[in-house]
Formats: structure tokens, sequence, C-alpha cells
């Protein structure tokens, strides 16, 4: 069976150089490469179709042979999987190609960059009311810090770190994974590609040591159960010169046995007796900053709300004051005395039993139905 020809493999003109080449079968690579098509053999023979081809076209002695003969040396099949044919192995081809698209380009030493310190997350408990009003608190972190006996380098006083023997200070180390070569950080140094040989006695070679420090931190006034406050540079210090992370601060809220909080505003239930919300009158109603004055009207029902203007918890961003909504629950009494039932009775008698309630409760309903 003839093969097709190279040129038309990669998709490139006869005069085609040698960056168009490596393009082309870049490209190719990818579409068809194995581990992206799972389980299928078209795709498998294509990618192996353009490995033979670049593997000719990119190199300039098998690419002239070809041109003048219209087969590779010692063609007779694929070879290009380290085959007789004299041709490198997928795995070479493969990384040689790609080596400048995943960052690769040959044996190098990684040079240790600075890195950013750990972010840390703490919560700490206030009450409604400082929640509400704000203030200072402090709170105890536990965090790492630079070792103040090696100043941060991990070694003893007149050592230095010595290369990696595992990685032979490349900081990474290769394995052959079928057709091509894989890259991983070593485990031995951590990508630094060098090790403590003699490490600092107070901090055993790790350059940071544990420490506690008390922080004061302000709760603004109206925040909310769950918020976050960040403190900028309060985090795990940096490495190898690196700056230091943040420190996030998540604010819990103590619930009150009276108000519930919605938004900005304030919710809460005032239990009035029978005799107030018939006659009416003015009630002391609680509110975050202490009592307020509230009118009921005669007549007022169960269930009613009512609202305080700016008696609610100031928002965070400054933006205004909230409401604090009072919600009416007229108490029945459970226990009458002799005198106290004699004037409901007379009450239920002058207005007819239930006052005409459930007759027009009754009246509404025929309507519905007619």
């Amino acid at each position: 069976m003839s093969k097709r020809d190279y040129y038309e493999v990669l998709g490139v003109p006869r005069n085609a150089g040698e960056a168009e080449i490596k393009k082309a079968y870049r490209r190719m690579a990818v579409k068809h490469h194995p581990d992206k098509n799972p389980g299928d053999k078209g795709a498998e023979e294509k990618f192996k179709e353009a490995n033979e081809a670049y593997e000719v076209l990119s190199n300039q002695e098998k690419r002239e042979f070809y041109d003048r003969y219209g087969q590779a040396p010692g063609a007779g099949g694929f070879e290009g999987f380290g085959g007789a044919g004299g041709f490198g192995g997928v795995g070479d081809i493969f990384e040689e190609v790609f080596s400048d698209f995943f960052g690769g380009g040959g044996r190098r030493r990684q040079r240790p960059r600075a890195e950013r310190g750990a972010d840390i997350l703490q919560s700490v408990e206030v009450s409604f009311e400082d929640a509400a009003f704000g203030r200072e608190t402090t709170i105890r972190l536990n965090r790492s810090e630079t070792c103040g006996t090696c100043r941060g380098s991990g070694g003893r006083a007149g050592s230095g770190p010595a290369e990696c023997p595992t990685c032979r200070g490349m900081g990474e180390v290769r394995y052959q994974q079928g057709f091509f070569t894989i890259r991983r950080t070593c485990s031995h140094c951590n990508g630094e590609g060098r090790i403590i040989s003699h490490p600092c006695e107070t901090c055993r070679g790790h350059g940071r040591v544990p420490s506690e420090k008390t922080i004061s931190v302000k709760i603004p006034p109206g925040i909310d159960d769950g918020s976050r406050l960040r403190l900028v540079g309060e985090g795990e210090q940096g490495r190898r010169g690196g700056p230091p992370g943040d420190l996030y601060i998540e604010v819990r809220v103590t619930p009150h046995p009276l108000f519930r909080r919605e938004g900005n505003d304030l919710v809460c239930e005032i239990p009035v007796s029978f005799a107030r919300v018939a006659l009416g009158g003015t009630i002391d109603v609680p509110t975050i900053a202490g009592a307020a004055p509230l009118k009921i009207p005669p007549g007022t029902q169960t269930g009613r709300v009512f609202r305080l203007k700016g008696k609610g918890i100031a928002d965070v961003r400054g933006r205004g004051v909230g409401d604090q909504q009072v919600r009416i629950v007229v108490v029945t009494p459970q226990k009458l005395t002799p005198r106290q039932r004699e004037l409901l009775e007379e009450f239920a008698a002058l207005a007819g039993d239930d006052g005409g309630v459930e007759k027009n409760f009754l009246s509404r309903v025929r309507d519905l139905f007619e």
C-alpha cells in the first residue's frame, strides 16, 4: 500500500520552510493525539502519519532524499517509532516541537522564585450589639514567621544549600511514559533544585517557625453575620523574599433574644393586651439603642406591623440607617378573675357575643359562592 505524500499529510507546499512545517505538524499532532481521541483508530493512524512526515521533512538530508526519490531513507514501512530506518522516537519528536509551546526547550536549571505567603482565614465572634455599633477587639493569630536564627535560609551558620541529588539541581525530574517524556517537580527538593545539608537547629531547615501574635481588629458598625474583613499583609510570611499573604477575619454574630435582622432593618414582636389594642394608647418599645414610644391606634389587630424610622442598623458602607419593624401580637389572658369574667361577659352581651366578627366573616364567605 503506497504512502501519502508527506507534504500533503501536513498540508504544506513543497517549498515550505522549517517554521511552517513545524507549525503544521503541531496542529496535526494536537488534533489527532491518541489521548484526545481514545479508541479512534483513524485518528491514531493520522497521528502516526503526521509524525512520520515531520520526521522526514524536518531533517534537511532526509527531506532532500525524499524530494529526489519520493521516499524516505530506509523506507519500507513506518519506522518513526524507533525502527530500523534510523528515525528518532516519537517522544523525542513531540518533545522537540512542543518544548517551546509548553515552556520547555532543553535542560536548564530552574531558579527558585519568590513565593507569596499563604492567606489565613480566622473566625471571630461578636455580640449582636457590637455588630450593630462596631467595636475594636483583639484576636490571637497562629502563623509561621521567618526564622530569626537562620534568617529564612534554613541552614546553619556558615553552611549553604547543596545541589539536590535527585534532580541534580534542575528542580524537576523526567519520566518516560509511552512515546512521551513527562516532566514533574522534584519531590525531594520541592522544585528548588537545592537541599539543606546542614539544617538550622531552630527551624530544622524550613526557614520559618511557628509564632503567636495578638492583632487588633476593628469591627465596623453594621457588619452582618458571615461577613469577612481583610487585613493586608497579616497572613503567612512569603518565601525567598516574597510578600506576605493576607488575613481574612470571618465575623460570626451572636443571635439576639429579641431582635432579628433583615438587611439593615430590625424585626421584633411585641405582646400587647386585648384592652390596649381595643382602646389604643402609647407603649414603650425596646430598640437596639433603648426604649422608644409607639402609639397604638384603637382597634389595632394582631399581626399589624409598625415601622420606627431610623431605629435599625447602620449600613456598613455608610448608606444610611435601617428601620425597626414592630409586629403587634395580641395576648389572650388564660386565667380570669371573677370580676374580669363578669366584665367580659357584659361586653360580649353588648357586642352580640362576638361583636359581629363571625357574622361578617360568614357573610363574606356566602358572597364568594353565590
